[in-house]
């Protein structure tokens, strides 16, 4: 697998696009691995940066459309 793979995930794409900062994201991401540690429901990253207010759904939303494109960082 090559960084074309890490390039694409939803965090960096959150990022790039400054719907959220890189702390947000580590901040999301750290409560996801706490929560799947704690064999609780696993949880979207967009799903925990919405429910910490970093993100508006448009924005998840947003995220996710470019993702599924060809060059989703357009």
């Amino acid at each position: 697998m090559g960084n074309e793979y890490l390039t694409y995930r939803f965090g960096f794409m959150a990022v790039k696009k400054g719907f959220a900062t890189p702390e947000q994201v580590s901040k999301a991401l750290e409560a996801q691995f706490d929560e799947n540690v704690a064999a609780k429901k696993h949880r979207l990253i967009g799903e925990i940066l919405l429910d910490m207010g970093a993100m508006n759904a448009a924005q998840v939303n947003q995220v996710l459309e470019n993702m599924s494109n060809k060059n989703p960082l357009l």
